[in-house]
């Protein structure tokens, strides 16, 4: 039998995720603080709630997804959180992209209130999650991640347990990373053989006729040559998990210099008025700089 789950954060991906469950025949509870985003799952029959303490009363899993650390403790701690829906077979489980530090604090929290609190950051965009084939890293108190395991296999066709409180934040930052730098080195590719006057997609398809080849190139490449950047997650988004990168970075005591360089890269593109395109409309940035 399925846990009730509950679904806290309605932008594209946890939308997309409730809307798998829904279909799936699961019971879903949800709430957004925008709440005109609830409409396409309240249709399909969510229950839709005014605050995460009604969603987590009527919950036994309560999936996070939301922008950052201070949105995941607003929900959760803040008057009418979900720690006031406390009951006893209540877990949480956070999809959030965040610092590993400030996860371990924020579960502690939880912890405090008698509540397990789980990591389960995914890779995949909405695209994927309306199928139920995203990847998911989780971390946390395994007895609970186990009570969990049926929906989580809804949700992910791969399901990686990795350990305590924080490490599937990490693992899902040095996941980012390599979109990151992925997409750096398309769009400077692609610059580069277009320049050089050669069909940029001549040069996709000898790169994807190598060991170099990835999903990015062989996918999304060919869209950053036509300028089509429809966003799945977007350059915005992205700069916020690379300062995220950055910050964990100096917590750990470490130097990742390229990431640091993304970081500016990505902090310019957003003041050139880049941010709500797909993460892959960083090629436009490299063409505004070499106008």
């Amino acid at each position: 039998m399925y846990l009730k789950v509950g679904i806290i954060g309605l932008g594209m991906l946890g939308n997309a995720v409730a809307l798998h469950l829904l279909d799936s025949g699961i019971e879903v509870n949800v709430f957004n603080r925008t709440s005109d985003k609830t409409n396409e799952v309240k249709e399909k029959g969510a229950n839709v709630f005014q605050t995460p303490k009604e969603v987590a009363q009527k919950s036994e899993l309560v999936i996070i997804v939301v922008k950052d650390a201070k949105a995941v403790e607003e929900i959760s701690f803040n008057e009418g959180g979900i720690i006031e829906g406390k009951h006893e077979n209540l877990i949480v489980a956070d999809m959030s992209t965040i610092n590993p530090t400030e996860s371990k604090k924020i579960a502690q929290k939880f912890l405090e209130k008698s509540i397990q609190k789980l990591d389960i950051p995914v890779m995949g965009g909405p695209n994927v999650a309306i199928t139920g084939d995203l990847v998911m890293m989780g971390s946390g108190n395994k007895d609970a991640f186990e009570k969990c395991t049926l929906i989580f296999e809804k949700i992910a066709n791969k399901v990686f347990y990795l350990g305590d409180s924080g490490v599937a934040h990490s693992v899902k930052l040095a996941m980012n990373l390599q979109i990151t730098m992925l997409a750096l080195s398309l769009s400077e590719g692609i610059t580069l053989v277009k320049s050089s006057n050669v069909d940029p997609k001549i040069f996709l398809e000898i790169l994807n006729s190598t060991y170099f080849k990835t999903g990015m190139s062989e996918k999304k490449a060919f869209k950053m040559i036509d300028g089509k950047y429809d966003a799945t997650f977007t350059l915005a988004n992205l700069k916020k998990d690379i300062s995220t990168m950055t910050r964990t970075a100096k917590e750990l005591g470490i130097k990742l210099p390229m990431i640091e360089k993304a970081e500016e890269v990505y902090e310019d593109a957003i003041r050139k008025g880049l941010a709500d395109l797909d993460y892959t409309g960083i090629i436009e940035y490299i063409k505004k700089i070499n106008e």
